[in-house]
């Protein structure tokens, strides 16, 4: 059947609701891609034929021409263009929570998480392990985001961001607060003093003002605190400084290795406070026991980690 039928009722009369089959549209979005009616039905293991009466009863059933005929070639007419956009991604966000379905333990789950890239790769991913140990039956997709977004209809389940916001409305829970530290490779504020090399101060792009902030705050002797380099990530910044470029002014969060290793150290006591971090769930009424493993686990890592820091 091409079309499948439901009635429910919405506090009133019963309403009918009628959708295109599956195989219609998976046939209607081949046959768009491929600007092809055989191409699509070489794809799908079909007869062009069955292909065809597939979108004629398609057509027929929305009342309108989806494809413009020219002997053996077939064009998306604009309604068809239209639809054909919306369709795809329909299909495409059907496929991956099918997958997500087939790949998630019966007795886990699997959650999609969006992070600041830096927070990502500097301090999330060096602790996961702990998680996956823990909880081997919850399995974790991380996206990167560099901006605050809608998080409604995104997919995501769980969001690590500073404060927006974007996230009104939304549980918000805070991680901690990033110090920020000046950092740069051992002997490079030596080798300034003795006039070997000049002090080069990074930046980043979004927070052009920071090191002048910082300086005005400190008693540091820098005259002009808005030059040098850009650089748009945190995890740029401090490859920079330990490839020896600079000074750089980054969360003491994010440079755990670099600082216990030796490759970058801290040449002034001075810091200065940057955003707060948080993670942020969708307000529902609906539990998720996986999520909530999850950012219960966040939160107690945040406390371990903060308490170290202070420590330190």
């Amino acid at each position: 059947m091409l079309f499948l039928t439901s009635v429910h009722q919405l506090n009133g009369p019963t309403l009918r609701r009628v959708l295109p089959g599956i195989s219609a549209l998976i046939a209607f979005e081949a046959s768009a891609r491929h600007n092809s009616f055989s191409r699509a039905a070489s794809e799908l293991h079909l007869s062009e034929g069955a292909v065809s009466r597939q979108i004629s009863r398609l057509e027929m059933q929305l009342g309108t021409t989806l494809f413009i005929r020219r002997g053996n070639r077939v064009e998306l007419s604009r309604q068809g263009l239209n639809y054909a956009s919306q369709v795809r991604d329909i299909l495409g966000r059907l496929e991956q929570e099918s997958l997500r379905l087939i790949a998630q333990p019966e007795d886990g789950g699997t959650l999609e998480l969006a992070v600041m890239p830096t927070f990502a790769s500097r301090w999330l991913i060096p602790r996961l392990g702990r998680f996956q140990r823990q909880h081997p039956n919850i399995i974790l997709n991380l996206s990167e985001r560099t901006q605050p977004f809608p998080m409604a209809g995104s997919g995501f389940d769980v969001v690590v961001h500073f404060d927006h916001p974007a996230w009104a409305g939304h549980e918000t829970q805070w991680l901690f607060e990033e110090r920020l530290v000046p950092v740069c490779r051992p002997r490079l504020i030596a080798e300034h003093a003795s006039g070997v090399s000049p002090l080069v101060l990074l930046h980043k792009r979004n927070t052009p003002n920071a090191w002048r902030d910082f300086v005005s705050s400190s008693e540091l002797d820098i005259l002009n605190a808005v030059a040098g380099p850009r650089f748009d990530l945190f995890s740029m910044l401090i490859e920079a400084a330990v490839a020896g470029m600079g000074v750089a002014l980054v969360p003491s969060a994010y440079i755990e290795s670099e600082l216990a290793s030796g490759l970058l150290y801290v040449p002034w006591t001075h810091s200065a406070r940057g955003n707060r971090v948080n993670v942020v769930t969708l307000a529902t009424e609906i539990a998720d026991p996986a999520r909530e493993v999850f950012v219960q686990w966040l939160l107690n890592e945040a406390q371990l980690f903060s308490g170290t820091e202070h420590r330190g």
